[in-house]
């Protein structure tokens, strides 16, 4: 009686935890954008991308739907972020290629 009370319970353990990784989804890149740009540009640009924020307006950050930053295409956004741009910081050193390609494509979702 006692292995099979064992087995219930292996098998009631395996059910449950694997219930449990159903729940669990990778991070995709645009969840690693998010927590990125949260990270290292929030603070000026503003959690929408409008540089609402104190510092952003004192550095006259644009507006990620500004139209002259639209037309920016993703490797001109990747430079600015990689080697800075006016009063912002280059972040070449701090950010992996695709962490920078990661906090492009969050940007261009800020800006719709």
């Amino acid at each position: 009686m006692t292995l099979i009370r064992a087995a219930r319970f292996v098998v009631g353990v395996s059910l449950v935890s694997g219930g449990v990784w159903l729940w669990v989804r990778p991070a995709t890149p645009q969840d690693k954008g998010a927590a990125l740009y949260k990270q290292k540009c929030a603070a000026c640009h503003g959690p929408d991308g409008k540089g609402d924020t104190a510092a952003g307006k004192s550095t006259k950050v644009r507006s990620f739907s500004d139209p002259d930053v639209m037309k920016q295409t993703d490797d001109e956004l990747a430079a600015a972020i990689e080697k800075g741009k006016n009063k912002m910081p280059a972040y070449g050193k701090s950010l992996k290629p695709e962490e920078i390609k990661a906090l492009v494509a969050y940007v261009r979702s800020l800006a719709k």
